[in-house]
This record gives C-alpha cells, sequence and structure tokens, in this order.
C-alpha cells in the first residue's frame, strides 16, 4: 500500500478527491473501486473524501542522483559569437545582467534586429547562465514550471525552465512573449520576485541570487493592428506592469551594420567592401519607405546577414539577393531587385535578367 503511487491522482484532481474522482480513476487505469479505496486508505478522512499527499513520494525524485547530476553539469552559458556587434541597447541589458539585481525588462522590437542575440551575446561576455524559452500560444504552466512526466514506469517530478532558471540564479530569458495566451500568467509572482509554490508537490522555490528575466517581442504586448505580426495578442496588463523598464530596439545604423556584415563576410571569406556598402545603402532605402508608407515589407539586418550568407555560396550579387528577397509577394520582389540593380552598377544585365 505504501509504494502505490498517488501523484498521477493529485495531478489529475488535486490532492482533495472525492468518490466520484476515485471511480473515474479506477475505471480508467483498470481496477475495481475497492481495490483503488483500499490502498489509499491512510488517505482518507471523512466518508466519501481523501487527502492525499505526494510530498513524501516525490522527495526521492528531487534527490534522485543521475538527475540532479545531468543538470548540475549543464553548461547553460552561451558561447561568443565573434561577428557580434554590439549597438542599440546592449549597453543597458548588459549592465541589468551584470547588477545581479532582479530587474525584469521588456525589448520590443521589429524582427530581426537583434533583440534576443544582444541578451545571449550579453551573458556570454557576462558568463552569466541563460535560459531562453521560445513562448508560443501552446505555452502553458506544464511547459514553464514542469509538471510530473513517467520515467522507466514511475512518475516523478521534472523541473520546467523557469524554475530552474529559479534555482540556478539563471537568465531566464522569455522570447516572443506577445505571443503568448493568458496562460503565461503563471508567472505572475516570479515576476515579483517573490518566487513560485509548486502546489502539485508542496515545494515553494525561492529565487537564487542574479536571477532575473528579460521578455523579447516585436509589439508592446497589445496585439499587431496591422497584421504585420499574426498571431501576437494583448497581454494581461498586470502581467506587463510586472516589467519596470522597457526597452524600444531599432535597426542599428548604417556604420554598424556595415561593421555587422564586414565581419559576417570575413568569418566566411567572401568578404566585398563593395557590396557590404551597396547592401547597406539598399536597406536603408528600403527601410524608409516602408516607414513612410511606400512599401508593406522591410530588409531587416538579418536578411541582409541572409545575403551575404547566400553569396558566399552562390558567389553572384544578384542571385544571393533573389534568393532571400524570394519570400516575399512578387510585385514587392521586383521592387527590391530593381531597386538594387539601380544601386549597384556592376551588377551585368546578364546577372539581373537571371534573377528576374
Amino acid at each position: 500500500m505504501k509504494n502505490f503511487e498517488v501523484a498521477p491522482i493529485v495531478e489529475r484532481y488535486g490532492q482533495t478527491v472525492s468518490a466520484s474522482h476515485l471511480r473515474e480513476y479506477a475505471g480508467e487505469i483498470g481496477m475495481s473501486y475497492q481495490t483503488l479505496t483500499k490502498k489509499l486508505e491512510q488517505y482518507k478522512v471523512q466518508r466519501g473524501l481523501w487527502q492525499l499527499s505526494v510530498a513524501e513520494q516525490l522527495e526521492q525524485t528531487f534527490n534522485a542522483p543521475a538527475a540532479v547530476t545531468v543538470r548540475e553539469n549543464m553548461d547553460l552559458i552561451p558561447q561568443k559569437d565573434t561577428n557580434f556587434v554590439p549597438f542599440g541597447n546592449f549597453a543597458d541589458i548588459k549592465k541589468i545582467i551584470q547588477s545581479g539585481i532582479f530587474y525584469p525588462t521588456f525589448i520590443t522590437g521589429l524582427s530581426g534586429n537583434g533583440k534576443t542575440f544582444s541578451v545571449e551575446q550579453a551573458c556570454a561576455q557576462l558568463k552569466r547562465e541563460l535560459i531562453r524559452v521560445n513562448i508560443t500560444i501552446e505555452t502553458d504552466e506544464d511547459d514553464l514550471i514542469g509538471g510530473f512526466r513517467l520515467v522507466d514506469g514511475s512518475t516523478v517530478w521534472h523541473n520546467g525552465p523557469v524554475i530552474e532558471a529559479l534555482e540556478r540564479g539563471a537568465v531566464l530569458l522569455l522570447d516572443e512573449i506577445d505571443l503568448a495566451s493568458n496562460k503565461i500568467l503563471c508567472l505572475q509572482s516570479i515576476l515579483e520576485g517573490s518566487g513560485v509554490f509548486l502546489k502539485k508537490i508542496g515545494k515553494f522555490v525561492k529565487p537564487a541570487p542574479g536571477f532575473t528575466v528579460i521578455a523579447t517581442a516585436n509589439t508592446k504586448g497589445k496585439g499587431s493592428d496591422d497584421g504585420r505580426f499574426i498571431g501576437t495578442n494583448v497581454l494581461n496588463e498586470a502581467f506587463l506592469e510586472r516589467f519596470p523598464v522597457t526597452f524600444e530596439q531599432s535597426y542599428p545604423s548604417a556604420k554598424i551594420e556595415s561593421a555587422i556584415l564586414k565581419k559576417v563576410s570575413e568569418s566566411l571569406e567572401c568578404y566585398d567592401a563593395d557590396f557590404v556598402e551597396r547592401l547597406v545603402s539598399w536597406g536603408e532605402i528600403i527601410r524608409k519607405t516602408f516607414f513612410d508608407g511606400g512599401v508593406d515589407e522591410i530588409i531587416s539586418t538579418r536578411r541582409l546577414v541572409h545575403v551575404i550568407r547566400a553569396y558566399s555560396i552562390f558567389g553572384k550579387r544578384m542571385k544571393a539577393i533573389e534568393v532571400c528577397v524570394n519570400r516575399f509577394d512578387d510585385e514587392t520582389k521586383q521592387s527590391f531587385l530593381e531597386l538594387y540593380a539601380k544601386i549597384d552598377a556592376t551588377v551585368t544585365t546578364n546577372e539581373t535578367a537571371d534573377a528576374e
């Protein structure tokens, strides 16, 4: 009787269960109701009511040598990227992480402008552990906090990434937070810096020194009116209020962007100073036109890096640009190709025709 697993019952119904709960559960596991209630006799508090406790059973799970050893030996410090060029809010983000103060930070900006990359590289430079969670509409408490898992026939508790970050004093990066549903509200107490009570196992987890939360988003948590970032949601106002600061990330200046493309090109052994200069000018013109309402698409810094990588493979400027703008509709793609052809007089007629 003592070894009977009550954790699955608690996970499903909570610690207080009724006769109807047990009848349902018994039927699902192929056990008679009488046998099940006999196994739970020690937990019965009155007729038709049982108060289950899994703390004793799960104590061994948290102290299991194999699981703990693996987690402690994981290296969660990001690797330094030699192509990284600091810009924008990087210095401020780095200061927040370096301070060791719990200070939830929200970073918003258009796609492909280095929001996530800057956080990763700040942690790499400071040798701080980083746990990144990519948020989707399906992300829920089980994904973030953790839950019971079936391991070798036994039900054991596994920490989610949030609990891992709390216990390790790591930086928790919630990437694309504006894709989340209201299930993200399970992080309310954590964003207040007060830790979290794991109700399923009766354990309170305090944040270790250095723990903090950084969230990135394409919007400010108010949804996307123009439809560019479909799938983004309006986040709960109380949730957003728990982020004391918000940084607005813009695309880098032409000088910084040139430095980024130069480093990437050199790492791929395809550096062409003239091509880099023209690509940066091309991107700048398109962005200005976009913000003026002239086009519906934009060329991000990330896409310019994609062009450089394509150039290192194909060896032709227009070919590299073409394969990287094929994702846009035909009209936009054609206008982007024509614009570059006007900027770069070195592009041959044949090459332009091939690209088109």
